[in-house]
């Protein structure tokens, strides 16, 4: 255990942070799943939203969530047709 008054508001807030980061990347991958079982474009807007959600929390890189974004629609397109 940490003996720093400083060190242990890290240990705080780091353990915080996992939490949130866990729980936002837990429902993340539960909506990525689902559209992809359902794969139909109706469920693409709020899969996109969540994508953003979890891009603008910093839990996922910008570019990871294009790049999820972008192979989604690509799917749902192809199966659509």
């Amino acid at each position: 255990m940490a003996n720093i008054k400083s060190a242990e508001k890290r240990i705080r807030t780091s353990a915080k942070k996992t939490a949130r980061n866990r729980r936002v990347k837990t429902k993340l991958r539960n909506v990525i799943k689902k559209h992809r079982s359902s794969a139909s474009a109706e469920t693409l807007p709020r899969t996109a939203s969540e994508i953003d959600r979890a891009a603008a929390k910093g839990v996922i890189h910008k570019n990871t969530a294009a790049r999820y974004k972008s192979r989604l629609a690509k799917g749902s397109k192809t199966s659509g047709s």
